[in-house]
């Protein structure tokens, strides 16, 4: 490898470190939580507001963890999940899926093992805000394939200077702007892969 690429690795290596670890406006779940103050939800200059409460059971397709970005201040983790024939692994495990920059993907080789509107419409990319850092740590015990249980709202996030962050509050729609961005209150593992 000659130096050019060298020098570029570490200055890469090098930013990533500063804007997770020493970016003075870096927030951390950690140490805080989401508190609400008159009905709106606050977390270290962004509001968030419950657009509609969600729940149910759902598998875990997939698990994309995030470090970097406005968007990984708020929420650290996404999952796709699947429900009703898309949580069944004899469908799924048909499908190649990945997730990559809060997108995702899933492909099959020959014929789908479902029909694809089912696909579509019973799978999300669903970005997670935890409510708290307990919350937070049973989101990252959370493997693929697990059988999960959440409650919480699907949210609109708002920060000082006029960013937003909306979820989708459709389970037919595809594509862009179709993700759930969920706060999640509440989560239970039903079964472990």
């Amino acid at each position: 490898m000659n130096r050019f690429f060298k020098c570029l690795i570490i200055l890469a290596i090098g930013y990533g470190f500063w804007s997770y670890w020493l970016k003075p406006d870096h927030v951390n779940f950690n140490t805080t939580s989401v508190q609400s103050i008159n009905g709106i939800q606050q977390f270290q200059g962004y509001n968030i507001t419950n657009l509609e409460p969600y729940a149910g059971e759902f598998r875990v397709l997939a698990k994309e963890n995030y470090h970097l970005g406005r968007e990984a201040e708020i929420s650290p983790v996404d999952f796709a999940l699947g429900w009703n024939k898309m949580a069944d692994p004899q469908v799924y495990k048909q499908l190649s899926i990945r997730q990559s920059n809060r997108w995702y993907y899933w492909r099959y080789e020959n014929n789908p093992p479902i029909p694809v509107h089912d696909i579509q419409t019973q799978s999300a990319n669903t970005h997670l805000i935890p409510a708290s850092k307990h919350i937070e740590q049973q989101l990252k015990a959370i493997d693929k394939d697990d059988l999960i249980y959440l409650k919480g709202q699907l949210v609109e996030v708002k920060s000082q200077d006029g960013w937003t962050w909306r979820s989708s509050l459709s389970r037919e729609d595809t594509g862009g702007g179709a993700c759930e961005l969920m706060l999640v209150q509440e989560v239970r593992v039903i079964m472990k892969s």
